[in-house]
């Protein structure tokens, strides 16, 4: 057997928001009071106690100074307004700091929290900020929860002293997050949207004795094929298989459970493209980052838009777009490529129309528990689109359309002292109609089950391994039997010894 590399697993994450200026800065260069200096993972991030009730007095005042310079220069430039409003949180931090006898560190956590306040997360930015965190879990404005990736979970401080506090905080992120048309109230009670640094928000009030919202962060929000191999996502042989699908232009949906990585595997797809194709994502909040990564530059960047609560004559939501009104106009932006971020819904009827009428190379999403199920997922949202379509159809039209499956698996073992692993699983090549009306596939990656390897590693050649080679893909590689692993995925249960 051959030797395979080992590869490390590095934490990799997006950078915190740009800090002001003016603060004083602690020998890591991150602004005095942050909570971004590393720790081991699961530990409580060293905060200050910071006086919330001066901090919205202190921030109130400048919001209203604010104001009044807008009305003066109401073409002053962001920049120039933020450090304007800098000067006077400082001015204003340092009379309170004097009349309290405050230390130079809570002065600059004060600082800290009353730009929060003014122009980022308020109270929940600390927790973004926070790179090892992938789950913010509101429960009410006094219990607020840490999900860290690798499954530990920890209790923090409230975000708000009442749920008026808390719902007027999720609007503030809201309109902070351009998605003025979305807000949340007993009319509409529930919000989705991506907040500015990427994260996904989900937020249900007034269904419940209480308010509830998830705070997604996608901690692997830049990374390439590359990455997910340091990573141990995909092993070498699958990272040149996978870059060698979307080079060859062949259809690929992603499946998976939910928090498995399917997002974070879709991206690393996305660099893959050549720099200048035209492609467009269509997605109901933008988690693919593809029109601002500083890598793609012709990206038609598409989000759906919720209803603003009342109806129309025929019953729909006022100023709703969803990802099916998209879809079409999409067609004509003279595209290569299409990219939906995840079919959940009708959508996938027109997602599977342009893979078998439009150019190869689309990618895509969708939830399903198994590989093996995928198929009936389809034909399950085939159904519920508008004529209930069939599931003869959403077969035929699968089969026509699709390419290849990319099966994306998670591995928990956090109850039991271990950790969470996430890797795909499989590919399978769909080959045609099989038996009855079924869409027909080949197994050219799956476990090895025999070895007791959880990862894919190759099992055959694809039908279109010639496409493959013309794009520059060595066929060899997929005669190793053990992939590019070099040991086993170590598990407390299950796992080879």
């Amino acid at each position: 057997m051959q030797a395979r590399p080992l590869h490390n697993d590095p934490t990799v994450a997006p950078p915190p928001g740009r800090p002001p200026q003016a603060w004083p800065q602690q020998a890591n260069g991150n602004p005095a009071g942050s909570a971004s200096s590393p720790l081991p993972v699961g530990a409580a991030a060293p905060q200050l106690s910071v006086d919330y009730q001066a901090a919205r007095n202190i921030a109130a005042q400048v919001a209203r100074q604010r104001e009044e310079l807008l009305k003066t220069v109401p073409g002053m430039d962001r920049d120039s307004e933020e450090q304007r409003c800098l000067d006077w949180i400082n001015e204003a931090v340092a009379l309170w700091s004097d009349a309290h006898a405050m230390t130079p560190h809570e002065d600059g956590a004060l600082r800290r929290a009353v730009y929060d306040l003014l122009y980022r997360a308020g109270r929940l930015q600390p927790y973004l900020d926070e790179e090892r965190v992938e789950d913010i879990i509101i429960q009410g404005p006094n219990e607020v929860w840490l999900d860290y990736g690798d499954g530990s979970r920890r209790m923090v401080g409230p975000i708000a002293d009442s749920e008026e506090e808390l719902l007027e905080l999720l609007r503030e992120l809201a309109r902070g997050s351009g998605h003025s048309e979305r807000t949340i109230s007993t009319a509409n009670p529930t919000l989705a949207l991506s907040l500015q640094d990427g994260s996904r928000l989900q937020a249900i009030t007034g269904l419940g004795p209480m308010t509830y919202a998830v705070i997604r962060r996608h901690r692997v929000a830049h990374s390439g094929l590359d990455d997910l191999v340091r990573l141990g996502t995909i092993d070498l042989i699958l990272r040149e298989f996978l870059g060698a699908c979307v080079r060859a232009e062949k259809n690929v949906m992603i499946a998976g459970k939910q928090k498995a990585g399917k997002t974070t595997l879709l991206r690393a797809m996305l660099k893959e493209f050549d720099p200048d194709c035209r492609f467009a994502t269509i997605q109901t909040e933008d988690e693919l980052f593809a029109h601002n990564n500083g890598y793609h530059r012709q990206v038609v960047s598409l989000v759906g838009r919720e209803s603003n609560g009342e109806k129309d004559v025929t019953g729909r939501g006022a100023g709703e777009i969803t990802l099916l009104d998209l879809m079409h106009p999409a067609l004509r932006m003279s595209l290569e490529r299409i990219v939906v971020g995840e079919v959940r819904g009708p959508e996938v009827v027109a997602m599977m129309q342009a893979l078998t009428n439009g150019s190869g190379g689309n990618l895509c999403t969708i939830h399903a528990r198994r590989p093996d199920i995928v198929f009936d997922r389809i034909a399950e949202l085939y159904a519920l689109a508008q004529g209930n379509l069939s599931e003869q159809l959403a077969y035929r039209q699968t089969a026509n359309g699709l390419d290849f499956i990319v099966f994306v698996d998670m591995t928990d073992e956090t109850q039991i002292g271990g950790s969470r692993h996430r890797y795909v699983s499989h590919v399978l090549e769909v080959t045609g109609i099989g038996e009855a009306g079924r869409p027909a596939t080949n197994e050219i990656f799956a476990p090895g089950r025999g070895f007791g390897e959880l990862r894919a590693v190759p099992q055959m050649d694809p039908g279109c391994i010639d496409d493959l080679r013309r794009v520059g893909f060595d066929s060899g590689l997929l005669q190793l039997q053990y992939g590019a692993w070099e040991q086993p995925l170590e598990l407390k249960v299950g796992a080879s010894r």
